[in-house]
């Protein structure tokens, strides 16, 4: 099996290569991986490092203008060869060491979509969050429980692994932070069923480079209201 990993980038000169490392590294029985990264037209060393890789089992592209995360990815989507498909951040908030427990329900033939749920870490570790992300977060996941009848703990989760099948001929139009819900809300409608698995997750602060705000949470409310009704 080939397993793409597509990590969207931008302004992360102080963890990318950190990030790619432990991605390489991370030991995946009879898996192939696949490494794809976009540079959203990052203003830090971002690019220059990037740049500066030489390494065939990597894929680098760089967008010539910001577009956002959501553009980002659907890069990455277009170069995508695997079988499976696993978003990758490339802030250190999610760790690679996480991968064999997201892939395990695809590789047992259980799920076809894998979301890594943070809530069980989050509710055990209260006193390092930020409340506001956590208090946004839970509401996200009730307003997407209600809107399509799902059982999701953790919409927003940035680690979501999915088979290629699942997306494929899925028109994705996310520039950004919608690409969270639009994406929930298309794999709800296409009736595939979210597995989620608990992970682990080290929650960054705005003065480290956590970009997402609550303007952020307001546009995801309306996207998954809107793709409730569109596809």
């Amino acid at each position: 099996m080939k397993l793409s990993i597509i990590i969207p980038v931008y302004n992360e000169e102080k963890t990318i290569l950190k990030v790619i490392s432990k991605v390489k590294n991370q030991k995946l029985d009879k898996i192939k991986k696949e490494i794809i990264i976009v540079d959203d037209f990052s203003k830090d060393g971002t690019g220059k490092i990037l740049s500066g890789l030489k390494n065939k089992d990597i894929k680098i592209f760089f967008h010539e203008k910001n577009q956002g995360k959501g553009a980002a990815i659907r890069t990455g989507l277009r170069h995508a060869t695997g079988d499976v498909i696993l978003i990758q951040d490339a802030d250190l908030e999610y760790d690679p060491k996480e991968y064999p427990k997201l892939l395990k329900p695809i590789m047992d033939g259980k799920a076809k979509v894998v979301y890594g749920t943070r809530m069980p870490y989050i509710i055990s570790h209260l006193k390092d969050m930020y409340m506001p992300h956590v208090f946004g977060n839970r509401f996200l996941s009730y307003i997407t429980n209600m809107i399509y009848f799902s059982n999701l703990t953790d919409m927003e989760t940035g680690y979501k692994v999915f088979r290629r099948e699942v997306i494929k001929n899925m028109r994705l139009r996310a520039t950004r932070f919608d690409f969270e819900p639009e994406i929930t809300a298309k794999i709800i409608k296409r009736r595939y069923k979210i597995h989620e698995v608990p992970i682990e997750f080290k929650a960054r602060t705005f003065a480290q480079g956590k970009k997402i705000t609550w303007r952020d949470g307001l546009k995801a409310t309306y996207y998954l209201l809107k793709y409730r009704f569109m596809d």
